[in-house]
């Protein structure tokens, strides 16, 4: 009984389900099988990551107070936020940029406190700011996280010997001057960075190069990244945004250039309207809506489309794409500056995040990291926080949810749906992806995009019989829910007891807008 479907009939049975699944032929019974004895790939726990750049309040009020502050705080981080952060496993987080990074001088940022050199970020708002957070205090956090340094590298305005240095300072344990200046600075054990990347959207606010020029000057600058101290750099050439294949085309087909990178990066926004008008976070209609939904779902062609070069290139899969921008970006709130990129996040923020770490765990063949964008306070944040509060996001409660799959091994899954209908458009009504851990337990996520009625979904668990299922789900009473300081609990997850298990057959109802995750256990 527990191997209903041997691996042999398996490939067969998939592809019986997809040729019966007519794409024009409207949906009657909205079916998931998810297949549990013939595992993929491991599901990188480092598509779970995450992105703090120097921008509003991101680092300064948002992770770093400073010790000196009457919030509470370890090494001048804040407390509460570092203990949320701990509670969803933040495997990476990438800093200091972002536009940002491509203007940062890494030395500006290191030594006493007092003699640090003020800079003003052009980017963000025009602000000055005072360096008091800089390698050793990003070092410190995620050390406190217990996550992967993910570093980013100014190639838009700095030198290969500024970089070069940067790595030395971090990894290296020799007789040199840049371990003897780390040491001067007060630690004395070279730190270990995982991920180091050369530049950041080249392409634009990066320094507005030609795909051939970067390619170069990336190959220049990766040369002298150097591993020291047994560390191992996986360096992250920029990649394009959104759907520029020519891009990809360009730095994977010459082997010199190919060789130099262990991953690529691509960023993608979910912006309604363009980027003139976003639309607002929290004022919006269904339109807005399914725009947002819709537009979410592209992230699944992006990824096909950039992973079909490389797969010509590089089909031992050796090369990794690296979502290291991602989320939804809107107006910011009325009244806080442009530049700061504030916005609050609510139900429609986490129904987006479910269907982005859905389509990350499919493709974990290929995708190996991806980055919220950002941490805390800036466009779709896990955290919000003003003075000494901090309220978690709807977007915050679904990382939590789905962190089970982090190093799992994906499942094979067949979904058919009924479509989501707006006027002329449609689109999936439902999202999922399924592993297994190495436990046995078996995690189904899955989102309901529609926000107007419950869907039903009979699940086929093929392979195993399990004794035990349990469930979570997030919805909330509108689209545009959201928490707040003074309301800091109007979306949140509840208990889900809407299935049923029989004879190897889940029968799940979803509430309307709606996440929900399974676990089965043997």
């Amino acid at each position: 009984m527990k191997k209903l479907i041997t691996l042999l009939a398996l490939p067969l049975f998939l592809a019986a389900l997809k040729a019966n699944a007519q794409k024009d032929t409207p949906v009657s019974v909205n079916q998931l099988v998810v297949v549990t004895n013939h595992p993929g790939p491991v599901i990188s726990k480092d598509i779970y990551g995450h992105f703090s750049e120097h921008l509003g309040a991101c680092i300064y009020g948002g992770l770093w107070v400073g010790t000196d502050s009457k919030i509470p705080n370890t090494y001048g981080i804040r407390n509460d936020v570092l203990f949320a952060l701990r509670e969803i496993k933040v495997p990476n987080l990438r800093w200091p940029g972002g536009c940002f990074a491509d203007t940062y001088h890494w030395k500006d940022g290191i030594g006493p406190q007092e003699k640090r050199a003020t800079i003003v970020n052009i980017h963000w708002g025009g602000v000055t700011e005072d360096n008091s957070f800089g390698t050793h205090e990003f070092m410190k956090l995620t050390e406190l996280l217990g996550c992967d340094a993910y570093i980013n590298g100014n190639v838009g305005s700095g030198s290969v010997k500024e970089m070069s240095e940067w790595v030395e300072y971090l990894t290296s344990d020799a007789v040199s001057p840049m371990t003897k200046l780390r040491k001067e600075n007060g630690h004395d054990d070279p730190w270990k960075v995982k991920y180091f990347a050369i530049g950041n959207e080249n392409w634009g606010c990066g320094g507005n190069m030609t795909a051939e020029f970067y390619g170069n000057t990336m190959r220049q600058f990766s040369t002298y990244l150097g591993n020291f101290a047994g560390n191992q750099l996986y360096r992250v050439a920029c990649g394009p945004s959104d759907f520029n294949f020519d891009w990809t085309e360009t730095l994977m087909k010459d082997p010199g250039t190919r060789s130099r990178f262990q991953g690529l990066s691509i960023h993608y926004y979910s912006i309604v309207d363009g980027w003139g008008y976003k639309g607002s976070a929290t004022k919006f209609d269904e339109r807005e809506w399914f725009e947002t939904m819709r537009m979410n779902l592209q992230m699944d062609n992006i990824i096909k489309g950039h992973a079909a070069i490389m797969d010509r290139y590089d089909p031992q899969k050796t090369k990794g794409l690296v979502v290291d921008e991602w989320g939804n970006w809107f107006q910011v709130e009325p009244g806080t500056n442009p530049g700061f990129l504030y916005q609050q996040n609510t139900m429609r923020d986490a129904i987006t995040a479910a269907i982005h770490l859905n389509i990350f765990n499919q493709h974990a063949d290929r995708v190996k990291v991806a980055n919220l964008a950002q941490m805390v306070n800036v466009l779709q944040s896990v955290i919000l926080t003003k003075d000494d509060k901090m309220v978690l996001t709807p977007t915050y409660h679904v990382f939590r949810m789905f962190r089970v799959h982090q190093e799992a091994s994906l499942l094979n899954i067949d979904l058919r749906c009924e479509d989501y209908v707006l006027g002329n458009k449609k689109i999936p009504a439902i999202s999922a992806s399924a592993s297994i851990d190495k436990d046995g337990k078996v995690h189904i996520s899955l989102a309901n995009l529609n926000p107007n009625k419950p869907v039903t979904v009979t699940c086929p668990v093929i392979g195993d019989i399990f004794k035990k299922v349990t469930g979570e789900v997030l919805s909330a009473a509108e689209m545009n829910s959201f928490n707040s300081f003074e309301k800091p609990e109007v979306v949140k997850p509840a208990a889900f007891n809407g299935f049923t298990y029989k004879d190897g057959i889940l029968s799940i109802t979803m509430p309307s807008k709606s996440v929900v995750v399974l676990e089965l256990t043997k």
